[in-house]
């Protein structure tokens, strides 16, 4: 086994970079390749183009989602508007073409649509040998996710596998794996342990409350909802880096709602080991973890294109409940609370769903076509 990888994603919110370094630490694990080496393509174009792919994204997420969403409608048509996109790209990636050829890999692997694009093209031209496998990140495919030139599709659900084969894709070049996550989302870990290891009541129901993406009036009326309910529960406020928001939070403790403000944090899968639910929006990777750790999921303000979609999978499938009008959410948690027999269908079906060791089926499916 002597094959050089090559994987790519884009700081386009975390979920894509998240999916890229689960990858790379399964195909350590799994022994895949004797050089292993994860990129930004971000970090190999001009500030310009930088700005406007990753900080424009963020920024209609924040003050335009409606532009987003209709944006991603828009776009996604098969192969439409293809050459222009590329010829976009290729011109503000020549440095990431040049890192491509200098590695020399065997093997590429992207969890994002803008590289894929890229080495899709320069294959179909010859000017790179290198095998593509294309790992999709939502449970939907986008068209931007279309590529002419792989040896390997990984997606997340035979729903992805059916629609490629609709468009023509050979059905041997195409793997449902589940979503690239950590590995360590897959460990079971006892409810009460974690609870007592993060000072909570190990007997009280426990909700983690992800904040990412919520503007700051709708994270008032989100914390005020959640304060109405009546039932004992204790809230994990997720506030990654957001000092200021951890810090309000810490002094606002009115009520008998126990709120438990915590920050940036790398023991993610422990949170979500003491807790019932989780709510907050359904991004790819978020989601995922969340169903490995048969978690109920209560979705608030999805981003219109691919959280809503990701919605519909959660709903279909029975892992969800869904909240349109933050003011209401703390009524929905609360009903929900007290059917505890809904609670634990909710959980079950999540795990039913969860596809935990994506990360490990995608490196041993690479190991077994580099022999």
């Amino acid at each position: 086994m002597h094959d050089r990888i090559l994987i790519l994603s884009a700081s386009v919110g975390n979920g894509h970079v998240t999916a890229a370094e689960a990858l790379k630490k399964s195909f350590e694990a799994e022994d895949v390749g004797r050089e292993i080496r994860y990129e930004d393509v971000l970090n190999f174009t001009n500030p310009l183009f930088r700005r406007l792919y990753g900080k424009a994204y963020i920024d209609l997420v924040n003050s335009m989602p409606e532009v987003l969403g209709w944006m991603y409608d828009q776009l996604d048509e098969p192969w439409k508007n293809e050459k222009r996109r590329l010829f976009f790209d290729k011109l503000n990636t020549q440095p990431l073409v040049k890192m491509i050829r200098e590695f020399d890999p065997d093997w590429v692997v992207c969890t994002h649509f803008l590289p894929s694009e890229i080495i899709s093209d320069l294959k179909g031209k010859g000017k790179l040998t290198c095998r593509q496998a294309i790992v999709v990140t939502d449970f939907d495919i986008h068209a931007l996710w279309l590529c002419r030139n792989f040896e390997r599709y990984f997606v997340a659900i035979d729903e992805g596998r059916h629609y490629l084969e609709s468009l023509g894709f050979p059905a041997e070049k195409i793997t449902v794996s589940g979503i690239p996550i950590d590995p360590k989302f897959a460990l079971h870990e006892s409810k009460h342990e974690m609870r007592r290891k993060f000072g909570l009541d190990p007997d009280t129901p426990t909700i983690i409350l992800s904040l990412g993406g919520f503007g700051v009036g709708k994270l008032d009326t989100l914390i005020d909802s959640l304060r109405t309910i009546n039932t004992p529960v204790q809230i994990l406020a997720m506030c990654g880096k957001n000092e200021e928001l951890k810090s309000k939070l810490e002094k606002e403790q009115v009520g008998t709602v126990k709120i438990v403000p915590v920050g940036y944090t790398k023991e993610m899968d422990e949170y979500m080991s003491a807790s019932d639910l989780i709510v907050g929006k359904p991004g790819g990777l978020t989601t995922c973890e969340a169903l490995a750790k048969g978690l109920g999921f209560v979705i608030v303000n999805p981003i219109p294109g691919q959280e809503e979609r990701n919605s519909d999978q959660l709903l279909e499938n029975g892992c969800a409940i869904r909240s349109n009008n933050p003011a209401t959410l703390g009524y929905k948690i609360e009903k929900l609370l007290k059917d505890p027999e809904r609670m634990s269908s909710m959980s079950e079906n999540a795990r039913r769903f969860a596809r935990p060791d994506a990360a490990k089926e995608i490196a041993q499916v690479i190991k077994e076509r580099s022999a």
